[in-house]
């Protein structure tokens, strides 16, 4: 199958590839119920090597850099109380986790979680969390920008491989709120 985006030696549907997906991440394409269908939502093999966003654009692709997003999880802080979130946002931009972040979950303070959090919280390797199987009731913040692209190339869950995601799956994701000005220059 040729990908949808970008240009890769080996893409599938996420249906067929599920033995190449961690396991909540397989779940997530193996129970997904949006109204994009799953065989919609492509594998594609990739180098770990190049998984960062920066390193992976340059080896496949500078054009993927404007379809590319980041997940990165954070942690909001109101006294004792810690909220983790997911934020989806273009590989362009950055998240706003001081103002618009913190503001959306109530916090006086946020900040990127540890490594050992995100990792520990979602069960997916750093460089590769992906919002397709996050931990259920973890609010998943999406940058408007990200869904109104076609497809959005993003982690798989590993270093390893990632997903081409049509972006108006990403507001069918569990948990998912579109939040403008997410993700800032």
């Amino acid at each position: 199958m040729d990908a949808p985006i970008g240009h890769f030696d080996h893409a599938v549907p996420a249906p067929d590839a599920l033995g190449d997906l961690i396991r909540p991440v397989a779940d997530a394409v193996r129970h997904w119920s949006g109204s994009v269908p799953a065989d919609q939502i492509v594998y594609v093999d990739t180098d770990p090597r190049w998984a960062d966003t920066a390193v992976f654009v340059e080896h496949y692709g500078r054009e993927l850099r404007r379809q590319s997003a980041n997940c990165v999880v954070v942690a909001g802080r109101r006294g004792s109380e810690t909220v983790l979130a997911a934020c989806v946002v273009l590989s362009t931009t950055r998240v706003d986790v001081n103002g618009v972040v913190r503001r959306r979950l109530g916090a006086r303070k946020a900040s990127f979680a540890s490594m050992d959090t995100a990792t520990g919280e979602t069960g997916m390797e750093y460089g590769g969390i992906t919002p397709l199987g996050l931990p259920e009731g973890r609010p998943v913040l999406v940058d408007p920008a990200v869904a109104d692209l076609p497809y959005v190339l993003v982690g798989s869950g590993r270093r390893r491989g990632k997903l081409l995601v049509p972006g108006k799956a990403f507001t069918e994701l569990p948990g998912a709120v579109l939040v403008e000005g997410l993700g800032v220059a």
